[in-house]
């Protein structure tokens, strides 16, 4: 973002929301806006160029990705597993994984960095990204199933029972596969079977919870060509998981580090990456600052959105979650890892306490944060990714 347009003044209650912020103004009582958080594993160290690839991959792991073009990835295991490893049992999903952009698994894509690092911030293992879905139609059929209600319960059986049927078949596939496998190949194949035996859980969780009563939806086949339409219909996807209880932890990409979409819709047809890299030039920073204020446009729709669902105990949805906004890079121009633009919003039933300014007194690992994080979602550790302790001025 461009930083001094980003920035808010004041301090703990007493604060004003930045220019870039001010589509958050109604939010402000449910929001805290942290500044001195980063990812020093998003640095060059000794790796030289590749910071959008790093800053991608280390979003939520804090940890730094072995630089690698082939299939040899390797970073950490993202917060959002970690936490949905721990409840992911409660919730027909354990998680729910969305991106604005298509997919891209394999090959160079950043001064030599996987396109694995670059278009995936979530990991449920160290060399196993969880691949994002990115057509909204796909991910309600996901959700709930093809056709209308009545449709839906009947070919949700039907999947069930052919799934079941295809997992047996892998099963034994898999098992004499094995014996004649070399040791780095017997490892793929167990991170492949451990895929395999979520799957097995979750179709048991399927059978055990039922589908949710959900209205019919209208969805494209294909995304709409409108990006902030784009966006909302995923971010809408994410507000239906979490208000028919289908999963409690989610993510959504709306743009990879180091895209260079365009955005005509706000006037501005030089690519985003291309913009990011002003030096100084005023016209660009202002067309830079625009893109920054239409991102927090759709968040600023996205928090309606879960203020006016209701939970299951009658209060908005808002007050029962957290949700961090955030990015990889701060200073686009300079590829700065330090001082993450990072607003936590909601008040997780309770335990974060909403409506301030915290600007720490030293720099502090985004890692820390995750750590009090993961303690409020009932999945406590002593340390991740780069963490040196817990951030608990969020909490109340």
């Amino acid at each position: 973002m461009i930083v001094d347009r980003w920035q808010s003044t004041g301090a703990g209650r007493d604060f004003r929301l930045g220019a870039t912020l001010e589509p958050l103004t109604r939010f402000q009582k449910d929001l805290q806006i942290v500044t001195g958080l980063g990812h020093q594993n998003g640095t060059a160290g000794g790796d030289g160029a590749g910071d959008h690839a790093r800053a991608s991959a280390t979003i939520l792991t804090g940890t730094r990705p072995f630089k690698t073009a082939g299939s040899d990835i390797r970073v950490g295991v993202s917060v959002d597993q970690v936490a949905a490893q721990g409840i992911g049992q409660q919730t027909r999903f354990s998680s729910l994984e969305l991106s604005c952009d298509g997919v891209r698994k394999s090959g160079a894509c950043d001064s030599g960095y996987s396109r694995a690092y670059q278009y995936n911030i979530s990991w449920r293992t160290p060399t196993q990204p969880a691949t994002p879905e990115s057509n909204p139609r796909l991910v309600f059929e996901r959700l709930f199933g093809k056709g209308s209600r009545d449709e839906r319960a009947v070919s949700m059986a039907a999947r069930l029972e052919l799934d079941k049927s295809i997992l047996d078949f892998v099963a034994d596939d898999a098992r004499r596969l094995a014996s004649r496998l070399g040791g780095a190949d017997r490892r793929k194949l167990d991170e492949y079977l451990h895929g395999v035996r979520e799957i097995e859980q979750r179709l048991v969780r399927l059978e055990r919870l039922g589908l949710p009563d959900v209205p019919d939806r209208e969805l494209p086949d294909r995304p709409p060509q409108a990006y902030s339409e784009y966006v909302r219909l995923l971010a809408d996807m994410l507000v239906l998981a979490f208000q028919t209880d289908s999963t409690r932890v989610a993510t959504l990409l709306m743009g990879y580090d180091g895209s260079n979409r365009t955005f005509p819709e706000i006037d501005v047809r030089e690519g985003h990456h291309h913009l990011s890299h002003h030096k100084g030039d005023e016209s660009m920073i202002e067309k830079l600052t625009r893109i920054d204020r239409f991102y927090v446009e759709q968040f600023a729709w996205f928090l309606e959105r879960l203020r006016s669902t209701k939970d299951v105990d009658g209060r908005p949805l808002l007050d029962n979650m957290m949700v961090a906004y955030t990015s990889g890079l701060s200073d686009g121009n300079r590829h700065s890892h330090v001082d993450l633009p990072l607003i936590l919003a909601g008040r997780a039933g309770g335990r974060l306490n909403a409506g301030r300014l915290i600007e720490l007194s030293e720099s502090r690992p985004m890692s820390d944060l995750f750590v009090t994080m993961l303690d409020i979602m009932g999945t406590p550790v002593e340390r991740f990714g780069d963490s040196t302790g817990r951030l608990d001025v969020v909490c109340g």
